[in-house]
């Protein structure tokens, strides 16, 4: 939403998500050591219902018995501090959004929360945060491209450029 809302006249943040743990390793390491272009947002939810307890394996190949007797919820605890506590201490500005828990009342709540900062934030840089000027000049040449009436004569010069390429 503030791609398309804040994303104009050359202004406003670029939004990227991830899903730690999932993606920490592989943005974990631009987020770490990275041009430092980006702040953090972390989503926390107060209440977190995973009892699963993680069980050893007999042969513990990938050397995680240590977590052996811990829910899930508590790995994933730690893995949040620890990661928070590491992209604060290598420069990177983070703010956490603790909420109460995942229930559709909250992730309302929330996704309110962020559509209302989105408008402000775009009327604060200037821009309307309800137009989309940028979307439109690409859905024009996708209609042209691909033959929608009344875009035949756009679609032939398009055509044209790109047989030149």
């Amino acid at each position: 939403m503030f791609g398309e809302s804040e994303g104009k006249e050359n202004k406003g943040i670029f939004p990227a998500s991830m899903d730690f743990t999932t993606d920490l390793h592989s943005l974990g390491q631009y987020i770490q050591e990275g041009k430092r272009i980006l702040f953090e947002t972390v989503l926390s939810p107060s209440e977190v219902c995973s009892n699963l307890t993680l069980k050893p394996t007999q042969d513990n190949l990938d050397s995680l018995n240590f977590l052996s007797g811990n829910t899930l919820g508590y790995v994933n605890e730690q893995a949040r501090l620890g990661t928070l506590l590491a992209h604060a201490d290598g420069g990177v500005p983070c703010l956490e959004l603790v909420f109460p828990d995942i229930s559709p009342q909250s992730l309302g709540e929330l996704m309110y929360f962020f559509e209302y900062s989105c408008a402000i934030s775009g009327y604060s840089l200037g821009v309307n945060p309800f137009d989309q000027p940028g979307v439109e000049a690409y859905k024009k040449n996708m209609f042209a491209l691909l033959n929608k009436p009344g875009f035949e004569q756009e679609g032939e010069t398009l055509r044209k450029r790109i047989s030149r390429n």
